[in-house]
Order: structure tokens, then C-alpha cells, then sequence
């Protein structure tokens, strides 16, 4: 069996209509992708930005008996969206659930520090490996604020210590400090899907029992009158600045915390907010932009 790819370049505002005239078409798929390179920030569990350039892609099944015309295709968005540019090619079949498998690969934190995929084999089987499904929720290891956190974890004494992993997307943080040694993590995002993704992985890799998650009210109810030894949260600058007092008091007197999800020019503005209640000891870059703000909160 063989498939039509058409590719037609659109701007942000047209995005869903390109969308509905691909499913119309009768496409058995439609994905969308980057147009010009443009960087986007880490969203905020439940947000899903786009990129001012869009590539909508439709994907339609060829068969003898009813094949798809592609010039007509091609003519029909011609009329629908003017100026727009559109391409097509056809692709040969192939076991598409594979070949999106096949995209990721096991990634080393640092030495003896993995995340796996879960249908991987571990490159060491005597490591620390993290097993993931990485379709759950936002949070693999990919991204250069989530590796910052990792890399942070497998640094920090976690054993017998009591973990916050606050926005915790697909749970690979909390999942990570439960096999780096942690007593127990505390897990909260506001996305339900984060919540079973993040229940789901700790499952997968052994943990579930050490793990609590939830979203922010059934976390409040459930750490009522208690403060964790260290917290981490990669979410972005503005959420992070709102919630400093409150991760003051969630924390221990000389309690860890990393945070991330900030990007450099940011840095200065949670740093500042932060003093107040924490001391900062170290800020990591990795990817030329994005930052780790990590230190103690203050004694008195």
C-alpha cells in the first residue's frame, strides 16, 4: 500500500481551517510542524503553542481501487488558501508505529544515568536507567531544561529524603529521584493527563508505592503540615516567581531546590525574587538559553 503526503504552508491563523480541509479530504492523518526554525518555549502543562510558520501535513491512503488524485487535491487548497505553498510526494508503506518508536533513543544523563525508552534495551544494565514512555506527557530527557533537572538530580544526596516534584508532566523527576534514593516524592501538576502519565511511569520503572501524585489541591491536602528536604520544578519564569513563598514553605531550613523551565535573560528577575526566601548557589545554562537556578533555602 502506498500513501500521499501533502504538505501546505500556512500561517498561524489558519491552521485549523488547513486542519478541516485535510480530515474533509478525506486524510487519515494530519500533523503539524515548524515552518522557519522558530524556537518555543517550554509550555505549561495543558498549553500547546504554535509557531507563526505552520507545515500542515495531510496523509492519504492509495489503493487500486480508489486512488487519490493529487493534482485535484493540490488545486482544491490552491482555491481554499491563495498563495500558499503546497507540495505532495508519495511515501511506501511501512510500519508507522516504528518508525515513530524509532525516533527515540536511550540518553545519558551522566555516568551510570539513563533514561530509556521502554521498548529499549538499557546501554548499561548496572546504571541507573529511567524507562519511559515518552507519549504520555511533556517531560523525556529531550529538552534542555528537563536534562538540567536530571543532571541536578543525579548530582544532590537523595537517599532517604523526602522530594517535591511540583509540574511534574510525564513524572520522569520524581520517577528519577525515587531511583536515585529518594524516601518519597510528592508529585502535582494541573494537568489530569500529567497526573496518569506521571502514576503511569512511576509503575512502569517499580516506584509507584514511594510516589504520591495528584493535582494541586488533592497535593495540598495530602503534604498538609509537612516540608520536603528538596523540590524541584521545571515549569517557566512568571508561574515560578508566583510561587516562591509559597515553595518556602514547603521546604526545610537548608532544603535543595532546582528550578527550571527559565531562560536566560529570565535569570535575573527569579534570582531576585528567590533571595528573599532561598540562597542562590549555582545557575547552569545548557543550549546556548535555557538555565538552572539551584541553592538552599535560608536557615533563619
Amino acid at each position: 500500500m502506498k500513501w500521499l503526503q501533502i504538505h501546505i504552508t500556512v500561517d498561524q491563523a489558519q491552521v485549523d481551517f488547513a486542519e478541516t480541509l485535510f480530515l474533509s479530504l478525506g486524510a487519515v492523518s494530519v500533523t503539524l510542524d515548524d515552518a522557519e526554525n522558530q524556537e518555543l518555549l517550554e509550555p505549561l502543562p495543558g498549553e500547546t503553542p504554535l509557531w507563526n510558520k505552520v507545515i500542515v501535513t495531510g496523509i492519504f491512503q492509495q489503493t487500486d481501487e480508489e486512488p487519490v488524485d493529487a493534482v485535484l487535491l493540490t488545486q482544491f487548497l490552491e482555491n481554499q488558501i491563495p498563495n500558499a505553498p503546497i507540495r505532495s510526494a508519495e511515501l511506501e508503506d511501512q510500519v508507522w508505529e516504528r518508525a515513530w518508536m524509532d525516533y527515540y533513543e536511550p540518553i545519558e544523563i551522566s555516568n551510570k544515568f539513563w533514561i530509556v525508552p521502554e521498548w529499549l534495551e538499557p546501554p548499561e544494565a548496572d546504571a541507573v536507567n529511567i524507562k519511559l514512555d515518552p507519549g504520555l506527557a511533556f517531560g523525556t530527557g529531550n529538552h534542555a531544561s528537563t536534562f538540567l533537572c536530571l543532571q541536578w538530580l543525579g548530582q544532590t544526596n537523595l537517599k532517604d529524603k523526602i522530594v517535591i516534584d511540583y509540574g511534574c508532566g510525564s513524572g520522569i523527576l520524581g520517577v528519577a529521584a525515587l531511583l536515585l534514593g529518594a524516601k518519597k516524592v510528592y508529585a502535582t501538576d494541573i494537568d489530569p493527563q500529567a497526573v496518569l502519565a506521571t502514576k503511569q511511569n512511576a509503575e512502569l520503572n517499580g516506584v509507584l508505592d514511594r510516589l504520591f501524585v495528584g493535582l494541586p489541591e488533592e497535593f495540598n491536602s495530602e503534604f498538609k503540615n509537612q516540608q520536603a528536604d528538596v523540590l524541584v520544578a521545571n515549569i517557566l519564569a512568571a508561574p515560578l516567581m508566583a510561587l516562591a513563598p509559597e515553595f518556602a514553605k514547603l521546604l526545610k531550613p537548608a532544603g535543595e531546590f532546582a528550578l527550571a523551565g527559565v531562560i536566560d535573560e529570565q535569570v535575573a528577575d527569579v534570582s531576585e525574587v528567590y533571595q528573599e526566601f532561598f540562597d542562590i548557589l549555582n545557575i547552569e545554562k545548557r543550549e546556548e538559553n535555557w538555565c538552572r537556578i539551584s541553592g538552599q533555602r535560608q536557615v533563619n
